[in-house]
């Protein structure tokens, strides 16, 4: 390939839009690490009976690497596993479940796979790797859609300069700014959970985290009247602290769900 071309290569690639995934790769990484150190043994033995030696970061972003999977299953039924849908005022109970499902409906359902014996073992890793990826979702804010704006996707502004949106910023901008490995920002953020709040934010019940991301998405919107705000240092400085605390918050949530699910 000559240089000219190359570089036609690279320019394409760069103008070429990324779809936005919740926290992205490193937050994803970041909550399975969180919930590796955490779990029981016995679970960590159960896990390793389904995904082998896969670690539960590494599992944690693989429903979003299926997303391009031209199977009907990823292609027809999977996307709403990764959110839900609570409009403002509303609570998640109130709402009610979307035709198509949720993630909430997705948990229970690949639960149960998770625990039946009868399973195959591609089965069974199939739905303990979307658990463990629902789960982080569940944990940014914007995961629990308002119904209005495709989850703060329709928000357009300006990050540090660069068009964006809303949702990509939650999802990456501001956490992959630190400039850690998912295991650096993992180490960091895990030395600063206390006793006191492992225990305090120990549920498996995933109406609670729903209930924390709908509070926090509608405090996170940009408090002005631009047709496309430009948000940066400021914005980080008031809401960064927010989206570390989801992240660990959903690598203790992560950790107590698992040793559920393997509870018996």
């Amino acid at each position: 390939m000559s240089p000219r071309a190359l570089l036609a290569v690279i320019a394409i690639a760069i103008a070429t839009p990324v779809p936005a995934h919740a926290w992205g790769q490193l937050g994803h990484r970041v909550v399975g690490e969180l919930a590796e150190e955490r779990i029981s043994g016995k679970t960590r033995a159960e896990i390793a009976l389904i995904l082998g030696e896969e670690s539960v970061a590494e599992a944690s972003t693989w429903a979003d690497e299926q997303r391009s999977n031209p199977a009907p299953f990823w292609q027809e039924e999977a996307d709403p596993f990764h959110y839900v849908t609570v409009p403002a005022g509303k609570t998640y109970t109130e709402a009610g479940v979307p035709a198509g499902g949720d993630a909430l409906g997705a948990l229970t359902r690949f639960a149960a796979i998770v625990r039946n014996p009868e399973a195959s073992r591609e089965d069974r890793a199939l739905a303990l790797r979307f658990i463990i990826h629902i789960v982080g979702d569940l944990h940014q804010p914007l995961h629990a859609g308002n119904g209005t704006d495709r989850g703060g996707n329709d928000v357009k502004l300006r990050w540090f300069g660069q068009e964006t949106n809303l949702h990509t910023v939650w999802d990456t901008r501001m956490i992959e700014g630190k400039g850690l490995s998912y295991s650096e920002f993992a180490v960091w953020l895990g030395r600063k959970i206390e006793p006191e709040e492992t225990i305090a934010w120990w549920t498996a019940d995933p109406a609670v985290w729903v209930a924390e991301s709908t509070a926090l998405r509608d405090r996170i919107y940009p408090a002005t009247d631009d047709a496309i705000p430009s948000l940066g240092y400021a914005y980080q400085f008031e809401h960064l602290p927010s989206a570390e605390l989801r992240l660990q918050q959903g690598g203790v949530r992560l950790a107590a769900y698992l040793d559920q699910l393997f509870a018996r």
